[in-house]
């Protein structure tokens, strides 16, 4: 179900599988610690969107990288395009899923600097009248089974869980001898980021782009992380499929403001 690999005729029958369900993970290419790739999340988010699918059929749409990444400018390897092109980029994206026929479109975020950005995305979604849907589907809380797996508290970047989730999705690519000690927080605005939000809050917390301690990653771990999230958005596809009611609303709500008032 990966859209990238289907010839044409393959592509005609999956629309069709899927009920009009794409998947679109998102990414970026940042510093993950010393021991983790840059394309980390987007290798991440597409692989377990691919498990999802083989749950629950739906489109994957290929690796998509293009997100806010601002913090991490100053870290080699960083890719940060300007919010107007992000924008302008998945608006398109969006338009060109739907034209050929997946009409309700799944973000899938794999990169927490996009929490605000693809909310937005979102809600510019009704600017204009359009035949699709999108959503936005952000990481659910871990099950307990799975939790209770983990030897750390401090999972934010590069992390027990990461390391671990890439342990199985590319283990050559993780370089565990590299493994930094200074995945803790140096506090250095806590008066501020208490009470106000900044975008420099990142910077100031973790200006090494690694938080937590991946020392304690383990592909078995990988295993159980990959497979408890796979779950979760297959459920979700089945909801997408089974419930018209936001395509019905939508419509509904462009019919009304394109009424005079």
């Amino acid at each position: 179900m990966h859209w990238e690999e289907l010839t044409a005729p393959e592509f005609t029958e999956a629309v069709k599988t899927s009920a009009g369900v794409c998947l679109l993970p998102i990414g970026c290419l940042e510093k993950h610690g010393e021991q983790l790739p840059l394309g980390t999340d987007y290798l991440f988010i597409k692989y377990m969107c691919g498990e999802a699918a083989r749950l629950e059929p739906a489109i994957v749409f290929p690796h998509y990288w293009l997100s806010q990444i601002n913090c991490a400018r100053h870290c080699p390897g960083t890719i940060a395009i300007r919010h107007e092109l992000l924008i302008a980029m998945l608006e398109a994206c969006c338009d060109e899923i739907a034209r050929n026929g997946l009409r309700k479109i799944i973000l899938v975020n794999g990169h927490g600097g996009n929490t605000f950005f693809l909310r937005f995305f979102c809600q510019i979604m009704l600017e204009k009248k359009r035949d699709y849907v999108v959503f936005l589907y952000e990481n659910q809380p871990r099950s307990k089974d799975v939790d209770a797996l983990l030897e750390t508290t401090n999972h934010a970047h590069a992390d027990e869980v990461e390391t671990s989730q890439m342990l199985v999705v590319a283990p050559d690519t993780v370089k565990m001898d590299k493994v930094s000690k200074d995945g803790n927080p140096l506090g250095r605005m806590d008066p501020f980021t208490k009470k106000l939000f900044t975008a420099i809050f990142w910077y100031a917390d973790y200006p090494t782009h690694y938080a937590g301690q991946a020392e304690y990653a383990t592909a078995a771990k990988g295993l159980a992380l990959i497979r408890d999230p796979a779950e979760k958005m297959a459920a979700i596809i089945r909801l997408a499929k089974s419930d018209n009611t936001p395509a019905r609303l939508q419509e509904e709500f462009f019919r009304l403001a394109e009424q005079p008032l």
